[in-house]
């Protein structure tokens, strides 16, 4: 045994540090201090995941300072596992009997998250071709984000979306209404709890049972057995 030191596994497969998204980061916990919660950085991406009270102050300093001026798109992530399981798996009465969302566990993706909701945006330098994810959870209690459309135009139908499909409210925003569903439709249809009900009474065609082949007659031979017909 020598007091030789070799690198350890972990070291052997640490990844290269992306020097631009670095950069990129670096300029927005200057910025931004506490209010950035948490951050992701692997090659070719950087995720950032800010307080909800910095959440349009974030693009600002992305357009800005980083240069991010193209929107490129937003949306929201419901991390709930859903409480009607795998409609692949299901069968014909799934759903009948409710499951408790209270009790899945509920694992974010990168950068963490401390709530079943989050909002995201990806934005981007097309000069430099560099990107950012912004991220912000969203409360249980309050699903709201305040809107970014003082900032980037193009996150108007974004929102609208968001709200219509999560349940999410953009206060700022200059004109809440729906883009996709009927005024008088009850429920957001991108929940996790949403049920697809067409699926709840009839099961998922993909396990229906395949019906075998039919079996050959009895001592009758098959195209591929013996000696073929007359030539």
């Amino acid at each position: 045994m020598t007091d030789e030191t070799t690198a350890t596994a972990d070291d052997a497969e640490a990844p290269e540090v992306d020097e631009v998204n670095e950069h990129q980061l670096a300029v927005l916990t200057d910025s931004l201090g506490d209010a950035l919660v948490a951050s992701h950085v692997a090659k070719g991406a950087l995720i950032v995941r800010v307080t909800r009270e910095a959440w349009a102050t974030a693009h600002e300093i992305a357009r800005e300072r980083l240069g991010a001026r193209f929107f490129d798109f937003l949306s929201a992530i419901d991390w709930m596992p859903s409480p009607w399981g795998r409609y692949e798996d299901a069968t014909v009465d799934v759903g009948l009997i409710r499951p408790d969302p209270a009790n899945a566990e509920i694992v974010t993706g990168y950068a963490g998250g401390d709530t079943r909701f989050q909002v995201f945006s990806r934005l981007v330098n097309v000069r430099r071709h560099t990107a950012v994810v912004l991220k912000v959870d969203v409360p249980d209690d309050d699903l709201s984000v305040p809107t970014i459309t003082h900032v980037y135009a193009g996150a108007n139908w974004h929102e609208r979306e968001c709200w219509e499909m999560y349940g999410i409210a953009f206060p700022g925003h200059p004109s809440l209404r729906h883009l996709y569903l009927p005024g008088g439709f009850e429920g957001h249809p991108l929940r996790k709890d949403f049920p697809l009900l067409a699926r709840l009474v009839k099961p998922w065609p993909g396990i229906v049972d395949v019906e075998p082949m039919p079996a050959t007659a009895e001592g009758a031979e098959s195209d591929t057995d013996g000696e073929g017909g007359d030539s």
